[in-house]
């Protein structure tokens, strides 16, 4: 297998400092907390208990991230001890050493419908054993899982350490987005991916342990291979991820629906939040799409009162491909209220843009930016230009 760009790339200056949970990031409009929810897969109740939290002690919104995580803004200073003591009570922060490199991705409706496999057991099973184990608690907080239950989904969006089905009985391990030749069956996968995290713990370790991603060692994804045994098979091409996942309703294998709401730049309020709670049956699932699903609907009643909420269920919908950073007031670098101008845009047909995906970025760093065939509305003080990639 190839290694990627990463001789090409400069050694990390800093650590990581990925906000988590407990470890909280100063914006300029507060405390940012960011709950890893693998495979980001809630129960209702966790829904609800987040949601009251976004309520009482942020902003009163719930942020999606392109990891299928959660994040909460605007904490006033020490209110990450009572978030903390919420979502240990909730069952959302089983290890507090652990809880920044829980970060797993999971094929959207994986054993509902489509895929070869159902790869909902390996992220608890993954979860669970990630956090037993003391190494584990050093990885960086940038570190990624992607477990793809062979749709492709989630294969192609470049995780550390990632897992594709092949077929019902063969597994492939991917390596910073590309198959490693390795080959395992499907009760074997959780093992293999462990076995592949503690070897790019270690190799971080030999390289000098500032590297963020596999993708940033030398020869990262070669050497961990070679720890893992018979890497000799043929490679499959890693398709890259589909730009926009599914929405509206989808029906299920077991004739049942699934409704897919569309989060419209990733910010979902808290009434949106227990919405979405109250309609699902036992659980939801966030997307790296910032969607959410809920599954296991006998009939799609519900969508009426999901759209007249803001949430959006509509494939056509301009939502689908409009994304943006925090921006003003949030972000103390921004030069616009990003998101603001974003949504009126949407709302009165403005878009710079059309029918094209498209992120709008406060300054030139471009936060939160999707990683291809993407369109840049950058600010720039003085209204926004459209910026080559």
């Amino acid at each position: 297998m190839t290694s990627g760009p990463a001789e090409d790339r400069p050694p990390r200056a800093r650590p990581d400092a990925c906000p988590g949970a407990l470890q909280v990031h100063r914006a300029a409009d507060g405390g940012l907390a960011r709950i890893r929810v693998p495979g980001g897969v809630l129960t209702a109740v966790q829904l609800r208990v987040l949601g009251a939290a976004a309520r009482d002690l942020g902003d009163g919104a719930l942020e999606l991230t392109s990891r299928g995580n959660l994040q909460l803004r605007g904490l006033p200073p020490g209110a990450e001890r009572e978030l903390g003591g919420r979502l240990a009570a909730a069952g959302l922060l089983p290890s507090e050493t652990h809880e920044r490199v829980r970060n797993v991705l999971a094929s959207v409706l994986s054993g509902r419908t489509g895929g070869l496999l159902d790869v909902r057991p390996w992220v608890s099973d993954f979860d669970a054993r990630l956090c037993a184990d003391p190494e584990l608690a050093e990885l960086p907080g940038r570190y990624l899982a992607a477990f793809d239950d062979g749709r492709g989904d989630v294969a192609g969006l470049g995780a550390d350490v990632g897992l594709l089905g092949l077929d019902d009985s063969t597994v492939a391990l991917l390596l910073a987005g590309v198959d490693s030749g390795v080959r395992t069956t499907p009760d074997g996968a959780v093992g293999l991916a462990l076995a592949a995290t503690r070897a790019f713990h270690r190799e971080r370790a030999v390289q000098g342990a500032t590297a963020w991603r596999l993708v940033e060692l030398a020869e990262g994804p070669v050497r961990v291979a070679a720890t893992l045994g018979d890497s000799t098979s043929a490679r499959v091409a890693v398709a890259p991820a589909p730009p926009t996942g599914p929405a509206g309703a989808v029906p299920q294998d077991d004739g049942r629906t699934a409704l897919v709401a569309v989060v419209p730049l990733g910010r979902l309020t808290a009434h949106q939040a227990e919405l979405l709670a109250d309609t699902a049956v036992t659980e939801l699932q966030v997307t790296p799409w910032r969607s959410v699903v809920v599954p296991d609907l006998t009939g799609a009643a519900a969508a009426a009162s999901l759209s007249a909420a803001g949430l959006v269920l509509d494939p056509a919908s301009p939502w689908l491909a409009v994304t943006a950073c925090a921006g003003r007031p949030g972000c103390a670098k921004s030069l616009a209220d990003v998101r603001g101008d974003a949504a009126r845009a949407v709302a009165t047909g403005t878009l710079p843009l059309r029918d094209v995906r498209q992120h709008w970025s406060g300054c030139e760093r471009r936060c939160g930016r999707p990683q291809r065939d993407v369109v840049d509305v950058v600010a720039t003080g003085d209204g926004y230009r459209i910026a080559a990639t």
